[in-house]
């Protein structure tokens, strides 16, 4: 008996250590989901590829500019009262914002005395009387003689007899009797009666005035010239710009959609406005009491931009914001360009791109790189190496993919 207990407890004793081993050789089998995750690492990263494409490179530059005129006209008489007028006031307005403007049109009347418009580039800045002389003088008589009013007899530059006949007669026809010159006793234009703009049809941008009420500063706002539009770009954005590229213009208020071209990237250029011949006269006297400014540099916050339209704007978009589109960088027809990603630079100065081959192979291509734009880049395979268009070039890699739970 003692004997078989023996032979039990050794079978026993057997099992158990071959339990054991079992239990170990199966916790070595066995393996929980994350730990097969840990131990697995990353998976192998994805190549992204972009194909190589011929087309045009085009880039463009999207900013705000201002619908404006070549030149601008802001008139403040100073007007003298009229007989028994305690101080000038406005006793009519003949024209409204935004009425285009004619030579020798009545603007305004103050104090009984009438207020107009003759071509010229020269500003009003003294009284035009008997006796003075220069460019201003010259103006005033081609001016008249447009209207159909000569001074022929006079010398040249000069306010003579007959200059003083032909502005008698001139505001004669407005309905009005001229202001006599003192000394003389001839017909004279005074400073606060005249504006001179450069060119015709001219528009009345403002009037600041009511009939009864006093004279007010800036009275009138006149545009003459055509409309342009001014405006700004970012200073990263000025190298893309250049003369004559072309600008796409669009009127968000009245929906109007034109095209235009770059006339300047100077801030302070003007287009040419149409002038008189003539200088600033021998004469000096104080700035002129009908101030004028012409042209005018766009806002501030960068380089400037001129925009020219193709065809005239409506007078309706003056002083109105509108949005530019330029085309700015372009490449001379179709080439072949990739991602800039695709791009890499290596210590030998070399610039190359890898095409990703349809087995899987990788080939660099050394190449040259030509214009950009909207993230592209115009390359050109460099001696025996050879690039296509819808070859697959790598652009990146991506180690984001998704991991199952």
């Amino acid at each position: 008996m003692l004997h078989q207990r023996r032979q039990v407890v050794a079978a026993v004793a057997a099992g158990a250590v071959l339990m054991t081993a079992g239990g170990v050789a199966a916790g070595s089998v066995v393996r929980s989901p994350q730990q097969v995750m840990a131990e697995a690492g990353p998976p192998p990263p994805d190549v992204l590829t972009a194909p190589v494409r011929k087309q045009v490179i085009a880039d463009v530059v999207v900013t705000r500019g201002t619908v404006s005129a070549a030149q601008t006209v802001r008139f403040t008489p100073n007007t003298p009262p009229g007989e028994g007028a305690p101080a000038a006031v406005v006793t009519r307005t003949m024209v409204a914002p935004g009425d285009d403007v004619r030579p020798g049109r009545v603007l305004v009347e103050i104090s009984g005395r009438p207020v107009f418009a003759l071509r010229g580039a020269v500003p009003v800045y003294r009284d035009l009387r008997t006796g003075v002389r220069g460019g201003d003088v010259t103006q005033l008589r081609r001016a008249l003689a447009i209207e159909g009013f000569t001074s022929t007899g006079d010398a040249e530059g000069v306010f003579g007899p007959a200059t003083a006949r032909a502005v008698a007669a001139f505001y004669g026809r407005l309905g009005y009797r001229p202001r006599l010159h003192e000394e003389t006793g001839t017909a004279m234009v005074p400073t606060s009666e005249l504006v001179f703009l450069s060119s015709f049809p001219a528009r009345l941008e403002a009037m600041n005035a009511q009939v009864g009420g006093p004279v007010e500063a800036d009275l009138l706002t006149l545009s003459a010239g055509e409309l342009t539009v001014r405006g700004t770009v970012a200073p990263h954005e000025h190298g893309l710009l250049r003369k004559k590229q072309k600008v796409r213009i669009h009127s968000e208020t009245t929906g109007l959609t034109t095209t235009g071209t770059v006339y300047s990237l100077d801030s302070g250029t003007a287009l040419p406005a149409a002038s008189a011949d003539g200088g600033a006269g021998s004469d000096t006297a104080p700035a002129s009491r009908g101030t004028g400014t012409t042209g005018s540099a766009p806002p501030d916050g960068g380089p400037g931009i001129l925009v020219r339209p193709d065809k005239p704007l409506p007078a309706a978009l003056a002083g109105r914001g509108v949005r530019l589109t330029v085309e700015a960088a372009s490449s001379d027809g179709p080439v072949l360009t990739v991602p800039v990603s695709a791009v890499s630079g290596s210590a030998d100065g070399t610039t190359t791109v890898t095409v990703l081959e349809p087995g899987g192979n990788r080939r660099r291509v050394e190449v040259r790189t030509g214009s950009t734009g909207d993230g592209l880049v115009e390359v050109a395979a460099i001696g025996s190496a050879r690039l296509g268009a819808a070859e697959a070039v790598v652009v990146g890699l991506r180690t984001d993919r998704e991991q199952a739970p």
